[in-house]
């Protein structure tokens, strides 16, 4: 559903219309025309309200989730909020301090981004996330190690001295001969090379023959490096803290929905994929509701803002997620200046990620 412009709004609807959208942002409660009545913000009686409310409502931006309660605003309304309406709150100097002393704490690049979703968390009542960039390891040694007749474990060490490894199954009886001539001439001619590039090059030798390989080794090699390669894509990492902070006292009334909402943290892989829109964007963007597939069901809001390196290329994302009451005027420049901050310390030196 489309609703009306703000343009479209009288200047009496319009401001009325932001005075339930902060109030249920500050609250998590539908606002009544009693309540803003009595606040003597606008000036009118609670009928001259409730006939305003009732016009916002018809035009699909407020609801009213009981007969006898106030309203809230709808994705729609919140939508033509955060677009039209929100004046955003730069962080305060003790917000970006907090931010700031997290990202510089951490020794390593997993250590700083897992301060970073821990402050982001603290910070907006949220779920602070973090979507780590693909390390792209560079290959100094490998080798295969028998498991069995059918199966051996890769293991693959970095020219950083970081050490990984893979079961994968063999192709029909390899001889421990075979295991060993793939493993010595992978890192004699891959040493240096990232992973992609490695099956680049081994199956460009392979198919031209120009590789010392006999035909079992080679296919060894080409299955090694393609399980791997396959793997490292395919595999999201993301750094998820503060899913206890949408157990707040709002969220009790609709535990339904905070219960879906923790399942749709769980699966890392979707979440990235929401992470990843938002990579092209110049700075944060905001998804409410169903206007991404994976948070339709619980209803919940994503703010996601890209980060750098030091060449201007986007390595990560950077965001909070948490219930369409984010109170977005706070917490997308917050993602902002966390996104900013990440950029500006990830090429200093000792904390570049090889």
């Amino acid at each position: 559903m489309v609703g009306p412009g703000l343009s479209e709004l009288s200047l009496r609807a319009r401001e009325i219309f932001r005075l339930v959208v902060e109030g249920y942002i500050a609250s998590g409660l539908p606002v009544g025309s009693r309540t803003l009545a009595g606040s003597g913000a606008v000036g009118l009686s609670s009928a001259s309200i409730r006939s305003v409310l009732q016009e916002l409502q018809d035009a699909g931006l407020l609801a009213a989730p009981h007969t006898s309660a106030g309203r809230m605003p709808t994705e729609v309304g919140l939508r033509l909020f955060v677009d039209g309406i929100m004046q955003a709150a730069e962080p305060s100097a003790a917000e970006r301090a907090q931010i700031e002393r997290g990202l510089a704490e951490g020794g390593t690049i997993e250590a700083a981004l897992a301060a970073a979703s821990l402050a982001l968390s603290d910070l907006s009542a949220g779920a602070g996330v973090v979507m780590v960039p693909h390390r792209e390891m560079r290959l100094a040694q490998i080798s295969f190690v028998p498991l069995g007749p059918a199966r051996a474990l890769v293991v693959l060490v970095g020219d950083d001295g970081t050490v990984e490894n893979r079961v994968i199954d063999l192709p029909g009886m390899t001889s421990a001969s075979t295991l060993e001539q793939a493993g010595n001439y992978l890192t004699a001619r891959m040493a240096g090379r990232t992973l992609a590039d490695a099956l680049q090059a081994i199956r460009a030798e392979i198919a031209g023959g120009r590789s010392a390989l006999d035909a079992a080794s080679a296919a060894l090699v080409e299955r090694g490096l393609a399980v791997w390669s396959r793997d490292a894509a395919q595999r999201p990492v993301l750094v998820v803290r503060g899913q206890a902070n949408l157990l707040d006292e709002a969220a009790l009334g609709d535990i339904e929905r905070v219960r879906q909402l923790l399942d749709e943290l769980e699966s890392a892989e979707a979440i990235a994929g929401v992470l990843d829109a938002a990579r092209e964007a110049d700075s944060a963007r905001i998804f409410i509701g169903s206007e991404n597939r994976l948070f339709s069901l619980s209803g919940s809001s994503v703010i996601a803002a890209p980060w750098r390196d030091g060449e201007g290329r986007v390595v990560g994302v950077v965001g909070v997620i948490g219930p369409t009451r984010l109170n977005y005027a706070r917490v997308v420049p917050m993602v902002d200046f966390t996104a900013q901050s990440l950029s500006r310390i990830i090429t200093q030196d000792g904390f570049t990620r090889k």
